[in-house]
Order: structure tokens, then sequence, then C-alpha cells
């Protein structure tokens, strides 16, 4: 029968829903008062004893636990004895000793507490051992261990104490604190002298008491024991008794698997403990773990498999450790012989590694890769690698073949990729970038073996035609490894292997060359090792006619074609000169695709269908074309003429298209228009990658000439639809283009173009505009002086108007698309006016049309200065001040804007060079900022330079003192500024912002 209490607990407990809210919180408050009672551990104590219901039962047990972290210190000595003994009948009497069973033959004994109650019980216990062990309860491992003999029950909970107490207290795998630390110290120090030794022996007799009939609670018991071998007497394990039974459960297939496992976890633990090097070598001859290891590696249970690995790859990983140790110290004898034998029990215990590297599932190869990493990793400060060692690398080499292919089975998934193939590549992707790690170390160290291994995978797999393409791909991939960082030496004729390498490949009939990964991984080697091409040029034909056919960008898959064409555009940048002479052979295969670009208004509807991966391989290939014909080396009547076929067409269909149009300026227009004129003028921005500026306006004027006839069709896109953003964002890119390919023969087009872009004035559109106008500025500086004079106050009234008056949003909640623009049209206005400046075009501010906006931009650039949240924007600006004092300071106050020194003197100065740097946001640590702080020490040099005393006398005398400055500090001040470097003057301007800081670290008003 369930009494009040007990209902109020289980009421509390209710997380269904079934409970009224109300009634459940009136409960947990009855709970919350109850653990208030004087009598609350006597309570808990029969409740946990006499209840049948295990929330009553864990609620007893997280109360216990309660009161021993924070009440056990004032319990009296009879309340302590009472819950210590309480606690072990607990374990021995109430309800876990189980309940029997008959099957056959056979008794078993089951646990009658739920787990979730067992590991309460285990931690309340451990929470005591914490805080009275060994003083105020020194016989709890004593009296646990004189309750093993009850039975199964009581094994179980006195082993789950002992994990408990490990993973709560002892073990180093989580962080402690430093009195944590101490505990632990205590505990095991104070288990040590007492009873380390009988836990150990009872170890031992409970697995060979239960192996037969409870191998589980066997294992249990053995999981428990290797968690205590790091700090107790290896002696105690190490012996005559338990390492016959470890190495017989470990090596016997017909022993349980629990057993096995925890064998091996136990074994692990033991040759990983800490000791000098001569006794690990010892204990590891003693193990002979190798030798049993080397009969049981093929078996087929996983997880006894990692286990395996685990253990092997430990006992490697100490062999190796302790022939380092050996060799650091003074040769000798025994030292030399150590080594010997070191290098003998790693010999045993490698091919049983090997095999698990080639043959076992991914975690257990993953595991064998990291041994073998840091392996490889030791060989680097041995020197020349004897004839053992490098079989050993030709052997980790020839596994990582094996393991990086893919399953044959995937081969049309991933031919194809559906959404099986994509999940395994990318699965191997992930899985082969440790794999490539490794081989690269490899080659680092041993690059001889790694080539030759390379070199006769790739020519027994390039001479098998029925080689699968999981062999080609993965022997064409190491190939490509090894290109990484290669040198142009070893490509060169009569190198060696990897200029023999790579012409083996070029010259083969590739086996499964159309299967999508093999056909883009030979692409990627080609472009890789494009400087052998270059100096062996018998192979052009053959790697030209691979890109331009079927297996390359005419490709029947789109990702393949995709990723030649781009490919095709590296390969043509590196050999450019030398295809020359197979130019008409290209143009004449590239032939259909360059003919898609002169669509037919019947065609619209294709071109819409063209998504933008399919325009961006085309604009690769045009690149190419140009590349190739804009070569001055090409006579020019073939220039012409090649150029000619290109252009007309493509610019008679953008007159056809906009002809097409019925309403010009109408923002609704055919989605297979505006596809068809982004087409047009990808194609065209992308064929003039090709054509120097030299050779379009000096050498050869005709073919600049045809470009601004193209540039003129195009700017009419413009002209009839100004506000469709993606066609206007492509011809400014062409704009950008003809600029460095035409220079001033782009002047005649700039008024319609300009005109037109400022047409739409969002910011996003605005920051494109400004972008072009600060390359033509820095491009032609004076020369853009009367566009400037025009320009200037339509553009910056209309940047005003889009920025805020206040500054820009930059908390919470700022992380907007409408912020990001503004900030980035803020950024791009101040790069205008550092392009206007820079290249001698001030005076443009204060040119009649631009002056009513003078004191707006003047203050704009002030406060950014002074506030900017971005220091590298801050530092533009006052870069700015210092090219405008320069400017417009006169020597002898004849200003060239009047009023301007002033101004620089009573307002920039101490709001910039002072209340700036001694805000509190100012942190010279950053190094931006610090770069900014420079900026700030030579703008007051170039101000004295341009203003004279005047500055200093204002400085001293209102600036310096509002700033808390003492007097001598200032008169320092003045004299660095006179007559100090900049560096001296950034020393001690740095030491006088540091000491006045202190005073001033507030916010000034700016």
């Amino acid at each position: 029968m369930m009494d009040d209490f007990e209902r109020a607990i289980i009421f509390s407990f209710d997380q269904s829903g079934g409970v009224d809210a109300q009634l459940r919180a009136q409960a947990m408050a009855y709970c919350q008062q109850a653990k208030l009672s004087p009598s609350i551990l006597q309570a808990c104590i029969e409740k946990f004893r006499t209840s049948q219901f295990a929330e009553v039962q864990f609620w007893c047990l997280q109360t216990l636990e309660e009161l021993i972290r924070h009440r056990y210190t004032v319990f009296n000595l009879q309340e302590r004895l009472f819950l210590q003994t309480s606690l072990i009948a607990a374990i021995c009497n109430y309800g876990l000793d189980g309940e029997l069973s008959q099957s056959g033959n056979s008794t078993t004994t089951t646990l009658s507490k739920p787990v979730f109650v067992r590991n309460k019980l285990a931690q309340v216990v451990v929470v005591l051992i914490y805080v009275d062990y060994p003083s105020g309860w020194p016989s709890v491992f004593l009296d646990l261990l004189g309750s093993l003999s009850k039975g199964p029950p009581v094994v179980d909970m006195c082993f789950r104490i002992l994990n408990t107490l490990d993973e709560e207290v002892i073990s180093l795998d989580y962080p402690r604190k430093s009195d944590e630390l101490a505990v632990a110290t205590r505990i095991k120090d104070a288990m040590r002298q007492q009873c380390v030794t009988q836990i150990v022996e009872a170890c031992y007799n409970l697995i060979v008491s239960y192996r037969g009939t409870r191998p589980e609670l066997a294992a249990a018991v053995l999981e428990s024991l290797q968690r205590f071998v790091s700090w107790i007497d290896i002696g105690l394990v190490a012996n005559d008794s338990f390492i016959p039974l470890l190495l017989e459960f470990l090596g016997s297939p017909g022993e349980p698997i629990e057993l096995r496992k925890a064998s091996a976890d136990c074994l692990l633990s033991m040759v990983s403990k800490r000791m000098d090097a001569s006794s690990k070598l010892s204990l590891l001859q003693r193990l002979q773990i190798g030798q049993v290891c080397s009969c049981i590696v093929e078996e087929q249970n996983s997880e006894f498999t990692l286990k395996l690995t685990f253990l092997l790859t430990g006992v490697a990983t100490e062999i190796l450790d302790s022939s380092k140790n050996f060799t650091s110290i003074e040769t000798s004898d025994q030292t030399l012989a150590a080594i010997d034998l070191a290098a003998e029990m790693l010999d045993a215990i490698l091919p049983s590694i090997f095999y698990l590297m080639q043959h076992g599932d991914e975690e257990s190869s993953s595991t064998t890769f990291q041994f073998f990493s840091g392996y490889v990793s030791g060989m680097k400060t041995m020197g020349t690698l004897n004839e053992k060692q490098a079989s050993h690398l030709k052997q980790i080499l020839q596994v990582i073949q094996t393991r990086i292919r893919y399953d044959a089975g995937d081969r049309d998934s991933l031919d194809q990729p559906d959404d099986v193939g994509k999940e395994e590549e990318d699965r191997m992707a992930e899985y082969r970038r440790d794999l490539f790690s490794l081989i690269r170390n490899i080659h680092r160290i041993a690059p001889d073996v790694t080539r030759g291994t390379a070199k006769d995978n790739l020519a027994i797999t390039l001479t098998k035609q029925d080689a699968s393409f999981e062999d080609v791909e993965a022997c064409i991939m190491l190939l490509y490894i090894l290109g990484e960082g290669v040198g142009e030496e070893a490509l060169k004729p009569g190198s060696g292997p990897i200029e023999e390498m790579v012409g083996m490949l070029l010259s083969s009939q590739v086996p499964c060359h159309s299967h999508r990964l093999v056909a883009l991984l030979y692409l990627e080697t080609v472009t890789r090792y494009v400087r052998f091409v270059q100096h062996h040029a018998e192979y052009i034909p053959l790697v030209l006619t691979v890109f331009l056919d079927k297996r390359g960008i005419h490709h029947p898959n789109p990702i393949v074609r995709a990723r030649a064409s781009y490919l095709f555009m590296r390969f043509v940048k590196v050999l450019r000169v030398q295809l020359l002479p197979f130019l008409e052979n290209i143009l004449q295969n590239l032939q259909d695709i360059l003919a898609n670009f002169a669509i037919t208004k019947t065609s619209l509807k294709k071109a819409q269908l063209m998504g933008s991966d399919s325009l961006e391989d085309a604009s690769h290939i045009f690149e190419a074309v140009g590349l190739l014909i804009g070569m001055e080396e090409l006579p020019v009547e073939k220039q012409t003429k090649f150029l000619s076929a290109l252009l007309i067409p493509i610019c008679s269909q953008v007159d056809s298209l906009l002809a097409s149009v019925p309403v010009q300026g109408d923002p609704i227009i055919p989605a297979g228009t505006v596809s068809a004129l982004q087409q047009s003028i990808s194609a065209i921005n992308s064929l003039s990658k090709g054509f120097g500026e030299h050779l379009a306006t000096d050498s050869r004027p005709s073919i600049g000439i045809m470009f601004g006839q193209a540039m003129d069709v195009l700017l009419r896109v413009l002209l009839s639809f100004p506000k469709n953003k993606v066609l206007r964002s492509k011809v400014i890119s062409f704009l950008h283009r003809m600029v460095e390919m035409l220079g001033s023969a782009v002047f005649p087009f700039l008024p319609t173009a300009i005109e037109q872009l400022l047409v739409e004035s969002e910011p996003k559109e605005m920051v494109e505009f400004l972008l072009l106008i600060n390359q033509l500025l820095n491009k032609f500086k004076s020369g853009m002086r009367d566009i400037l004079q025009q320009l200037f106050p339509f553009v910056v009234s209309r940047i005003f108007v889009m920025l805020p008056k206040d500054t820009i949003p930059d908390g919470p909640g700022s992380n907007t698309e409408e912020i990001r623009e503004l900030q980035e049209i803020q950024r791009v206005y101040f790069s205008f006016l550092q392009a206007i400046i820079s290249n001698e075009l001030s005076s443009v501010l204060f040119a009649p049309q631009s002056k009513p906006l003078l004191n707006d931009v003047i203050q704009s650039i002030l406060d950014a200065s002074c506030s900017h949240k971005d220091m590298l924007v801050r530092k533009i600006c006052v870069q700015l001040f210092i090219k405008l004092i320069r400017d417009w300071c006169g020597t002898f106050n004849d200003d060239e804007v009047p009023g301007f020194c002033q101004f620089i003197i009573e307002t920039f100065a101490p709001k910039c060079c002072m209340y700036s740097v001694l805000d509190r946001s100012f942190n010279l640590r950053d190094a931006n900022t610090l770069s900014l702080f420079g900026e700030i020490v030579a703008v007051q040099k170039v101000i004295y330079e341009k203003c004279g005393d005047n500055f200093l006398i204002h400085q001293a005398t209102k600036v310096l003192p509002g700033a808390n400055c003492p007097p001598n500090m200032a008169e320092q001040y003045c004299l660095h500024i006179r007559h100090s470097d900049l560096k001296e003057l950034k020393s001690f301007y740095k030491s006088l912002v540091e000491r006045l800081k202190p005073q001033n670290n507030y916010n000034h008003d700016m």
C-alpha cells in the first residue's frame, strides 16, 4: 500500500502530464519540506529498505547524497556510523540479493533493482568515501570485500562502486581541480596501504570463479581491474597468475567475447603504465602479445577486432618509445642489445597491425593509421632509413593504396551520382584525409620509396585493360598527391620517377577513362603537372585530345564538362604560345560550344534553361579561346578573323534580343532574354581577358576598335534595361575589363555608361558603381577631373541620403542584409574619397558644384576618423586628412580652403589625436589599432609642418590640460613634435596616452 510520503515522491517525479500541475507542485513542496526534517536521515534509510517503488528508492538515495555533501560535517558520530552501516547493509541485503531462476541444471541470479537505482547507490557510497575515507570510514573497502561471497548481485554492486570511484574521483581522463586531485591522492594512498592487494586477489578469484557460469560478470570485474592498473603496483597484475589467464582469454576463440575484450583492455592498461624503458621492455617481452595476436587477427567480430587493434598499436607505440629512450642515452652494449630487442619485437607485431590496417573495418584501420602516422613522424629525426624501415614504409603505402579505393559496388552510383553516390563520395573524402596526410609524410622522409611504389602501382594498373575504375582512380590519385609542391626540375626530361609516371599516364589508354571520377582526376592530374607538358611538347596533342573530346569538355556528365572547361583554361594559361600550332584544331573542336552563344529567338527557352553553372563553364571556354587568339605571336589577319567570327554573331544576337523587346525599360523582361543577354555579355567579357592593353591600343589598335564596337552594343543593354540588376552587374564587370584593356579609349563611352548606371541608386548598385569609378580614378588620375567635377556632387548627395545621419547600428540585431549594405557603401564611399584625394584631385571637393557639400564631406571623414568601429576605416580617414592638410593648408596661413587650417587645429587634432585615443575602446594591443595609432602620430607632425606653432600652442594650452596632462609632459610633447623623428615621437606619444588614459577613461563627446 502506497503511503502519502511515497505518493508525494511519485507525483513529484511525474513527467507524463497525468498528474495535475497544481497537485504536482504541492507534492514537490511536500518533498522539499521533508528534507528539512531532523529525522530525514533515518526516514530515507527506512524508506529505501521497505519501499517497493524505484522512484521512492531513487529519491531517498538522492536525498542521502545531498545530506552527505552539505550536512555530513554536522552529523554526530552515531549518525555517521548509522549511515555507513546502513549503506553496507543496503548493498548486502536490501533487495540486491536478486532472484533465483532455474533453467535446466543451472541456476542464475538476476538483479532485482533497476540499473538507475544501483548506479545511484554506488554514487552515494562514493560521495561518502570522498568525504570520509580513510579517517572516518576506514573499513569501507574491507566491508565490501567481505560481502563478495553473498553472490553475483553483491559482486555487481561492489564493482559498480569501484567503477564510480574511478570515474568520479580518480581517473585523469576528466578535468580535476587541485583540491579534487588532492582527495584522489589521499584515497589512492590509503587504498595502497590497506586493501589494494586484497582487491586484486579478489578480482582474480572472482574472474576464475565466474568465467564459466557468469562470463559477463567476470568481464565486468576485469574491466574494473584495468581502471586501477595505472596507479597500483604493476607486480600485482603482471605476474604468473594474471598474465597466463589474460593471454588465455585473449587468444582463445572459444572464450566468451566479453572476457576477451576485457582482457585486451586490461593488457593495454598494463603495457601503457608508466615505467622506465628497461622495465617496460622486459614487461613487453614477457607478455609476447605479438605472438599471441598473430594467430587471432583474422577473427571477424568487429568489436573484438577494434579492441585488438588498440592493444596492438598500444604495444607497438610502447616499443617505439622504449627504443627511443634507449637511443637517447649513452651507448653501451646493454643499450644496443635493448634497441635490437625492441626492433625484433616491433618486427613481430607489425604484420598483425598491417593486416588490421588492410582488412579491418574503418574504425580499426583508422586506429592503425594514427599509429603509423606517429611511427612515420618519428622517422623524421632518424636521418638515413635502413632497409627494414624502408620496407615498412612500402608496406604502409601499399595498404593505403588498397584502403583509398572505392567500393566496386558503388561504381554506377558514383558515375552518375545519385544520393547514395554523393554520400559515399563525401564519406570517402573525409576518410581519405588522414591517409593522404600519411602519404605526404612518407613522401617527405622517403621520396624514393614513395615514388617507386606509386610507379609500380601505376605501371601495373595502366597495362591492365580490365582494371576496375576503383583501382585506376586510386593509383592516379597517388600520383596526383605526389604532385603537391613538386618543383619544375622534377618534370624536365630525364629527371626521375615523377617525370616517368606522368609520361606513362599521358601516353596510356587509361582503363575506365569515361567514368566520372577517373575523368575528373585525370584532368586534375594533367593540370597539376602542366609544367611537364611544357617541357615535353610531344604530349601536347595527346592532352589536347583528352580535354576536347568526350573525356573532357564534351564528356556526357555535366560535372566533368564543367570542371574540364575550367581546367582547360588553366592549361591554356601556362602553355599559351606552345598551343599556337594547334589553334585552328582547338577552335574547330570548340565550335559547337562557341556557336551556342549565337542563340536564335526560337532558342531563348534553351538559354533560360542554362543555369549559372553552364554559363560559368562557357565563360571559361571563352577565356581560354581569348588567351589563344589574343597572343601577339598570332598574325594580325588570323587574329582579326578569329575575333570577328566570335564577336560579330554575339553582338548581332544582342541587337536582335534588344529589338525583340517591345517596351524599352520595361522591368518585366522575359527570363530567356535575360539569360541570353547575360551569356552574351559574359562571353565577350571572358574573351577579352586574353587581350592586353598594349596589343589593343598600340600594336594592333584594330583589335581595340572591335572591342569598342562590342562595348557600344553592350551599353545599349543598360539603355534598354537600366533597372535589371543581373544585366547591370554583368555590364559593369565588362566595363571594368574594358578600362584595363582599352585604357583612355573608354572615355567616349563613359558619359553614356555613367548616366545609365546612376538611374538605379540603391545601396548595392551604388557600391558597384563606386567600385568602377574608383578604378577609373586610380587608372587615369587627373584625366578624370572633368568627369569627376560633374559626377561628385550628384554621387555624394545620393550617398548622404542613403546613409543614416547617426552611426550605422552595429549591436545585437544589426546583422541584417540592409545594415550590411549600408556598411559596405560607407566603406566604398571612403575608398572613393581616398581615390580622389590620393590622385591629386582634392580640388574637386571645393569646386563650385561641390562646395555646398564640403562641410558635410569633411564632417563625415572626421566622425569616422574618431569613432568608426572598423580601425582600418579610421586609418583611411586619418590618411585622408594627412593628404588634405598637405594640399590645403598654406605655410603662412594662406589656406587653399579658407578656415581649414583652423578647423584642423581646433577640431580635428583634439578629437582625433587626443580624445579618440583616450577612449576606452582604443586598444593599443590590437594590431589594427596600433597601425591606426601610427597614422595619428604622423598626422600631428604634418599639422605642425603646415600650421606651425599655432598648433602646438593650442595643444599645450587647451587640449593637453583638458586631458589632465602635467605641464612638463605637455612641454615634452611640443619638443618631440618639433624635433623627434616619427619613431621617437610614436614611442613618447604612446607612453603619454597610457599615462593619461586612466584619468580619462570615459567616452568623450565626439
